[in-house]
């Protein structure tokens, strides 16, 4: 069984990053600046040394810590026999080829495998070490680049490509966040990084928690009456303007607040609503995007990259011991989240190529880091065992990936000026399964989403005084290999 307490307990990460909130609540206005310069640039264009390839970014998450064994870089197979030895266990499926020559996937992912000649798989992903693992913490610092506690709250990486960028539509969201609920699992940790934190309301994500009813969040509440909905919304400004400084934060973040209020208004009344009814689908498509919440949300994604997103992110949701959080029950927890994200992920791909989307369209698929039936931590800085691994299996329900691994993991990047059919890094076949050679970390790989947009992974935006770059600190470094 899991242990699930911690040195750095959950209550220690809401304790900082809701300090790390109110800090941005109060910050004044953030004042962008490309590297070094001093003058502050305008919003609609990109730095002239780099030329976009990508206008929209489709981040699919995998919450929960996806094992790069058992999907995109399978090892040797062992089937489960009552009494084996866990040692013996790198991947539960055979492996299966993919439309690149040598390159296999883990059985159950036929057609993502399919479409890889339009995409780059990327094996060298390492997750940072942290000094320990908590879903929630190593989560906020891929969303965010940085790694909590923080003395600002970091935006998302979609807040800060819709700020840097703006609206491809002015009536419609430039970030949306598909899947995620909060009132489940650890609902309170994951708020801390779906925010635009110190850069405003306006530019935090739009949330459509169930993508089947999405309908619903461009219309009033149910019930409520035109004029009352209209009233309560006069009152509510009313209480935001005249509430004293600090309470609502600064008067910037007052007035992003407020233009947010706006920008909701604006796409309630427009036709650009209309693309989040996923009712006028035709039932065929509708059917083969249908494999439950995720699938639904690769749907809604396709129809909102059409009508103008910007950033639009769908995950298969995070819940502690759901989902890709394989602690019990690895093997058969992961036949069904496969089944759950091939035939959706490999239609969108098709669908957006068809309607030539895709080369403007950066589509990423990722997890905060995978896993192994015996490391926890990663080789040399292994940390403390977060679920007990018998001797001997003897249930199915002891056959799969059960323990946290940040030493490797796997990326898979389509469209927006991704390579195609392109394999970038390898991994050891024996256990621990790491990365030969150069690892790609977070700075890494966020630099290189967003030089596919034009954003220099210098880009900073000052707050309290101070900068706030993109990627940490500055220094991420965009990895031109896996860009055509």
């Amino acid at each position: 069984m899991r242990n699930r307490s911690s040195h750095y307990s959950r209550r220690d990460f809401l304790k900082y990053t809701s300090a790390a909130t109110l800090a941005a609540m109060a910050a004044s206005e953030p004042i962008q600046r490309w590297g070094q310069a001093e003058a502050q640039q305008p919003l609609d264009r990109a730095p002239q040394n780099i030329t976009p390839s990508a206008d929209t970014v489709i981040l699919l998450w995998m919450g929960g810590g996806m094992a790069h064994t058992e999907t995109f870089d399978p090892k040797h197979y062992e089937p489960f026999e009552p009494g084996m030895s866990p040692d013996k266990v790198l991947s539960t499926f055979p492996s299966i080829p993919t439309a690149i020559d040598g390159c296999r996937f883990s059985e159950g992912l036929k057609n993502i495998a399919s479409v890889m000649d339009r995409g780059t798989l990327v094996r060298n992903y390492r997750a940072d070490d942290l000094g320990f693992i908590l879903h929630s913490r190593h989560q906020y610092q891929w969303h965010t680049g940085y790694a909590p506690p923080l003395t600002v709250a970091a935006p998302h990486i979609g807040a800060v490509i819709a700020r840097t960028l703006g609206k491809r539509h002015p009536d419609m969201p430039a970030f949306v966040d598909i899947g995620q609920r909060f009132d489940v699992g650890e609902g309170e940790e994951l708020k801390a990084f779906h925010t635009a934190g110190f850069l405003g309301s306006e530019h935090a994500p739009f949330f459509v928690p169930n993508p089947e009813d999405a309908m619903s969040t461009v219309q009033p509440p149910a019930g409520m009456t035109p004029g009352r909905f209209v009233n309560r919304e006069k009152h509510f400004r009313e209480l935001v303007k005249q509430s004293p400084l600090g309470e609502f934060g600064s008067d910037y973040q007052q007035e992003s607040l407020l233009r947010s209020m706006d920008n909701a208004h604006q796409l309630l009344n427009s036709p650009a609503a209309q693309a989040f009814d996923l009712s006028q689908e035709p039932k065929e498509v509708y059917d083969t995007y249908n494999t439950g919440r995720f699938g639904l949300g690769c749907l809604l994604a396709r129809r909102l990259t059409e009508a103008g997103a910007r950033f639009i992110e769908v995950t298969t949701e995070y819940i502690p011991f759901e989902y890709w959080d394989t602690h019990e029950n690895g093997h058969e927890r992961l036949v069904g989240m496969k089944k759950t994200i091939d035939q959706p992920i490999a239609q969108l791909v098709k669908d957006l190529e068809a309607r030539g989307l895709l080369d403007r369209t950066l589509i990423v698929l990722a997890s905060e880091f995978s896993r192994d039936m015996l490391m926890e931590g990663r080789p040399g800085q292994a940390v403390r065992d977060q679920v007990e691994v018998p001797d001997r299996l003897t249930s199915i329900e002891h056959y799969g990936m059960h323990r946290h691994f940040t030493d490797a993991g796997c990326v898979l990047l389509f469209g927006g000026g991704a390579k195609k059919g392109h394999v970038h890094g390898v991994t050891q076949d024996e256990r621990p399964c790491r990365i030969i050679g150069d690892p790609i970390m977070i700075s890494d790989l966020h630099a290189t989403i967003y030089h596919a947009l034009g954003i220099p992974a210098d880009l900073s935006y000052e707050v309290e005084q101070r900068p706030f770059y993109v990627t940490k600190d500055g220094y991420g470094r965009p990895v031109m290999d896996l860009l055509a």
